[in-house]
């Protein structure tokens, strides 16, 4: 149990360079308070002592006693900084002191090597306390039999006696050695208060040994309701106990009560977050779970309980599947906490969140917080490392790297797999130099044949993502160098990739090359990568069964729904829908797609599409629902803003609201839009204008005015220019001016084509059916046939109606001969 090594404290001894003091009074003063446990004041009258002129010999004892009343006040690191002057090596406590302060930083090897140096000194004031210090070293590096040698040599020490035993007995309880802890328990003689409420914890800890819960529970209570005289290291070791005794019984919420009450209590304990990690164990047991008082505590100003009900509140939120409601409580934790390392691990755990969400950003910034926190080596390791994860993942490979570097010069376990990060980092960026140096690092570093067979896949895909040559022959390499790797599935999806997006593309050989990565254990990002595929493969296969293409792309959703490509799938997915009809089912795919991500690249298609999907529906409220989310697209001021200006202008026409639509229309025509867009508004507003004619024929001449700026505009494609002159000629004919209409349909049948300029057929048979018909009726049966013989002649869908209705005047008009 961590908590226990809360209870030994090492008592630090205050000899040598005090001695010093007696002779100076300035120095007697500045560290009177030192003396008086009020270290942090004698930290700031040293310092004062150290910025004025004094003499080499007062200049070594001031540091001396800084350095004590640095380590007092808990600055092992700065404590340590002074300590490195050669100046105070011969005086008597510095090299014990030394190894306190690195004892209180945890680095408990180069502590215990000083702590064993001067126990050795039999002259030595510290050897006992050095004893003691070494055996809490030995403790600490999990060596307990050498920790239990160690502190037996105390026995016969009246000062450190009886703490040694009872140091002892939480090493055979950590041993599991319940008959040693009893047997030194009974040898102990307790005269201190102190000491016999850190005895009556201890049996409490037998008896949770034995099994025995109830009666742990018994004792445990009597320290925990009258704390009068337990050390507070001892207090919350029995209330952190009493938690996991609670635990064994099964009665969690009666351990929850009482760690509430000491949290409602003590509002500032320094020793929370460990009281807190225990009250979590004990909420997660609970068969009715409360979040009565984290919630109360989390919006109470008094810290750092606050910062900590916020933490623990967001993994309540968490384990109950409220998402949204943890990230909002991890939010107002980043916003306003203590400066408590503990408080690391919270962001850490915010950071991880974000990386779900591919904040990577965010990830970063939050992680950098976690970091000003200084917290201990392994956590910022971690911290270190899920940095370059965030930064490799947001595309920022260089300062992934760098960081990737930094962390693979620690002594983390995850160091060579840093190595292998960066190495992948460098990649990225091109830099063979430095991904070669990483890569000889990492095989240097201990790594394995898989591991180096994953750069050289990692390399072959990254070469296949940007379309080089020799990406082929680089995967079927590894391929053949790596017979049992397990990730081989990968590198046949590569392959089936690169076959896939090849000019022109080698459908046959992706399916095969697909076929294989299945036949070879896929990973699970080659089963991604497959089916993702595969979508796009039916979708551009010879007679596209959309229905496959919907079920593969549903598929995909439902097992991949985080995957970074599931955007597009949903995008294909509902355009799939919009093809097959079925609208209602388009719309809601693309309204996922816009609310998924409402400041994506893809937003703005998405609504553009949502809206066009709702518009095939007819109902009013679906044209309404449209009029909305165009409304949404024009607020963008994307690049289909004019469009979806343009969509709105053709509902109001569907809805018989002419006035608004040409308002729209008029809108787009001041506008920035493309060439296209403005089109579109001239023949819209045109269309209006002959729609209205029927009630006043100027409007007739005014849409003819509109088609004609269509029409004359030479760099407009031929169906927009074939649409306005058709467009024209039914309005002319509206005017009764037949002439007129038929030389306008003329111009879009005569065959004065560009070799630029392909024909376009819809716009061109409809003039020319109009124009036949024009002079059929007038009995003009010989021009007549010579449109109906240009119409048959140009090889589209209606020639053959065009050579049947040629047939037809021929026959009936004896026109064979000519």
């Amino acid at each position: 149990m961590k908590y226990a090594r809360a209870v030994f404290l090492i008592v630090v001894s205050a000899f040598g360079a005090i001695a010093s003091a007696a002779e100076d009074p300035a120095l007697a003063q500045a560290v009177g308070p030192l003396r008086d446990g009020v270290p942090e004041v004698a930290v700031v009258r040293l310092r004062a002592l150290l910025a004025g002129d004094l003499t080499p010999e007062q200049r070594r004892a001031v540091n001396a006693n800084l350095a004590e009343a640095e380590l007092d006040a808990g600055h092992a690191e700065e404590a340590l900084q002074l300590m490195e002057d050669p100046s105070l090596a011969a005086t008597p406590p510095i090299p014990f002191h030394r190894a306190q302060a690195l004892a209180h930083l945890r680095r408990w090897p180069e502590a215990l090597s000083l702590y064993q140096t001067v126990a050795q000194d039999n002259a030595s004031p510290f050897r006992a306390d050095a004893i003691a210090g070494a055996g809490e070293a030995l403790r600490a590096l999990g060596r307990r039999d050498e920790a239990l040698h160690t502190f037996a040599l105390l026995f016969r020490d009246e000062r450190w006696k009886t703490r040694a035993q009872l140091r002892c007995v939480e090493l055979y309880l950590e041993g599991k050695n319940v008959a040693g802890a009893i047997r030194i328990l009974g040898e102990i003689n307790a005269n201190a208060l102190a000491e016999r409420k850190e005895k009556r914890y201890l049996r409490g800890r037998v008896e949770a040994q034995q099994g025995n819960f109830e009666k742990a529970i018994e004792l445990f209570r009597t320290l925990a309701d009258k704390p009068a005289g337990v050390p507070h290291s001892v207090l919350v070791a029995t209330l952190c106990a009493l938690a996991d005794a609670h635990l064994q019984f099964k009665t969690p919420e009666a351990g929850a009560e009482v760690l509430e009450t000491y949290v409602e209590r003590h509002p500032a304990d320094p020793n929370l977050p460990l009281i807190f990690t225990k009250l979590d164990e004990l909420y997660r047991a609970e068969r009715k779970r409360s979040r009565h008082e984290l919630g109360r505590w989390s919006v109470e100003p008094l810290q750092p309980r606050r910062a900590l009900s916020q933490w623990y509140l967001a993994r309540l939120e968490l384990r109950a599947g409220r998402r949204e409601n943890a990230l909002q409580k991890f939010d107002e934790l980043r916003r306003n906490h203590p400066p408590l390392p503990e408080l690391a691990e919270a962001l850490v755990e915010s950071a991880d969140l974000a990386l779900e969400d591919q904040r990577f950003e965010d990830a970063v910034s939050i992680l950098d917080a976690a970091r000003a926190l200084r917290p201990a080596g392994a956590l910022l390791d971690r911290i270190n490392f899920l940095t370059g994860q965030a930064q490799y993942s947001g595309k920022r490979f260089e300062a992934a790297a760098r960081t990737f570097e930094q962390a693979a010069r620690s002594s983390s376990s995850a160091a060579p797999v840093a190595l292998f990060n960066a190495s992948l980092a460098w990649l990225q960026l091109g830099d063979k130099e430095r991904f070669g140096a990483n890569s000889q690092a990492f095989s240097s570093a201990g790594g394995d044949e898989q591991s180096r067979g994953a750069l050289q896949l990692e390399q072959a895909q990254l070469q296949a993502a940007h379309g080089e040559k020799n990406a082929v022959e680089l995967l079927r390499s590894f391929l053949r160098d790596f017979p049992a790797h397990p990730r081989r599935s990968e590198a046949w999806v590569a392959l089936a990739e690169l076959a896939f997006h090849s000019a022109p593309t080698r459908i046959d050989e992706a399916r095969q090359a697909l076929a294989r990565a299945a036949e070879n254990q896929p990973t699970d990002a080659a089963k991604e990568r497959a089916d993702y595929l595969m979508i796009w493969i039916e979708d551009t296969a010879p007679h596209a069964d959309e229905a496959k293409i919907v079920g593969l792309a549903n598929n995909f959703l439902q097992v991949y729904p985080k995957s970074q490509v599931a955007q597009d799938v949903r995008l294909k997915l509902a355009e799939a829908y919009y093809r097959r009809q079925d609208f209602p089912s388009a719309q809601t795919q693309f309204e996922l797609l816009a609310r998924a991500n409402p400041d994506g690249p893809l937003a703005e298609k998405a609504l553009f599409f949502s809206a066009e999907a709702a518009m095939q529906s007819m109902g009013e409220k679906s044209l309404d629902r449209a009029l909305t989310m165009f409304d949404e697209v024009v607020k963008r001021s994307g690049e289909l803003k004019w469009a979806a200006r343009n969509e709105q202008a053709v509902i109001e026409r569907k809805l018989g609201r002419p006035q608004d639509a040409l308002a729209l229309y008029d809108e787009v025509l001041r506008g920035d839009g493309k060439p296209e867009a403005k089109r579109e508004a001239l023949c819209g507003k045109g269309d209006i204008l002959y729609e209205l004619g029927s009630g006043d024929p100027e409007n007739y001449r005014r849409a003819i005015g509109i088609y004609n700026q269509v029409a004359q505009d030479s760099s407009a494609p031929a169906h927009w220019r074939n649409q306005a002159l058709f467009k024209q000629g039914m309005a002319l004919e509206k005017l009764e001016d037949r002439a007129n209409a038929l030389a306008t349909f003329y111009k879009i049948i005569e065959d004065d084509r560009s070799p630029d300029r392909p024909r376009e057929f819809f716009w061109y048979y409809k003039a020319g059916f109009n124009a036949a018909q024009i002079l059929e009726d007038e009995a003009k049966w010989e021009p007549a046939a010579v449109v109906y013989q240009k119409l048959a002649s140009a090889g589209g869908a209606r020639s053959e109606e065009a050579k049947s209705r040629l047939s037809r005047i021929r026959l009936e008009h004896f026109l064979w001969d000519q």
